[in-house]
């Protein structure tokens, strides 16, 4: 395992290999969010534990939260949570601007679920922004899938379900 600005990524397109790729590697530049005030009360109220969010994906789909990964495309096509919405890595602008039009579509009284998974949560360059549009925007039964590692060890490795793969 090589680490490469602390961020790791799953890959498994040669079985459940590690590899490193920071945030810019996989954005293809660097994350242009500083470091900004947050609600860091609210954000640990929101953490929704894995063992959890599966129970709930085993509801029928009118009680299921709708998942969304927030983080780099490489990462949601090597192995997402299933019925994932690919929704942009929150970092830039560009992602910032999908997640918005993804998440327009949402009842703002359901349940959505984020996560990225590319690194240690408090290094994640997408899980605080995201987080804190999805706010903005109004969405109050908002939870942060906890993967205080990443999705790889605290997911993957734990024998969760996953689908790998574009979105159908």
């Amino acid at each position: 395992m090589r680490f490469v600005s602390g961020c790791l990524v799953v890959s498994l397109a040669t079985g459940f290999a590690l590899f490193a790729a920071g945030p810019a590697a996989a954005s293809g530049r660097a994350s242009s969010h500083a470091p900004a005030a947050r609600d860091s009360a609210g954000f640990e109220k929101a953490l929704i534990q894995s063992d959890e969010l599966v129970q709930q994906l085993k509801e029928p789909e009118a009680k299921r939260p709708i998942v969304l990964h927030v983080g780099f495309q490489v990462l949601y096509r090597g192995a997402h949570v299933p019925g994932a919405i690919y929704a942009g890595p929150a970092s830039t602008a560009a992602g910032l601007e999908k997640l918005r039009r993804t998440a327009a579509r949402i009842s703002r009284d359901r349940e959505v679920v984020i996560y990225c998974g590319c690194c240690p949560m408090t290094k994640c360059p997408n899980i605080h922004p995201a987080y804190d549009e999805m706010r903005k925007m109004g969405f109050r039964r908002l939870r942060v899938l906890n993967l205080p590692d990443d999705f790889a060890h605290n997911w993957v490795a734990k024998g969760l379900p996953i689908h790998k793969g574009p979105q159908p």
